[in-house]
């Protein structure tokens, strides 16, 4: 392409400082559309003038690949590939043997029908011998008054007759 003289106007618009090579070799192209066709559809007849060829199916990369070759002689002796196939065999009748065993019974008991509710079991609740927990009752009106009988020693205590009245 011929280079256009350096006072071409940028109809794009301004563009960097290392592009105007770029932005000349392009000019002559953007004759008759707007910005927005150019970004869109970009400029045609930079790569090829031939607009109708088709593209290559073949990329270089195939074109130049060569499949790797085998070296022709064993790389495993017979032996390791008998002991190979020979355990691979065992661990696979070993698999469909443990797959072909019967499922053993489900019982659908709970833990409750097991534990609670065995044969033979009576039960039976033992006397109580002293009350853990409770603290007494002074006032059978304000039974859940504040309390400083927790924390005062028990000599104390007895000497206490009667809670003070509730307001």
């Amino acid at each position: 392409m011929t280079e256009q003289p350096a006072t071409v106007e940028n109809k794009v618009g301004r563009c960097m400082l290392h592009n105007w090579v770029e932005e000349r070799a392009v000019a002559a192209l953007d004759t008759g559309k707007t910005t927005a066709q150019i970004k869109k559809h970009g400029h045609k007849g930079i790569l090829t003038l031939d607009e109708d060829s088709k593209l290559e199916s073949v990329t270089t990369f195939k074109a130049v690949y060569i499949p790797p070759k085998s070296p022709g002689v064993r790389l495993r002796g017979v032996r390791g590939e008998l002991l190979e196939k020979h355990i691979a065999q065992m661990i696979s009748e070993k698999i469909q043997a443990e797959q072909r065993r019967p499922t053993p019974k489900i019982d659908f008991c709970s833990t409750t029908q097991k534990d609670f509710f065995a044969k033979g079991f009576v039960p039976c609740t033992p006397e109580t011998t002293q009350v853990n927990g409770v603290t007494a009752v002074k006032t059978p009106r304000a039974p859940f008054r504040k309390s400083a009988l927790f924390s005062t020693p028990i000599s104390e205590q007895l000497d206490e007759v009667e809670v003070p009245p509730d307001n």
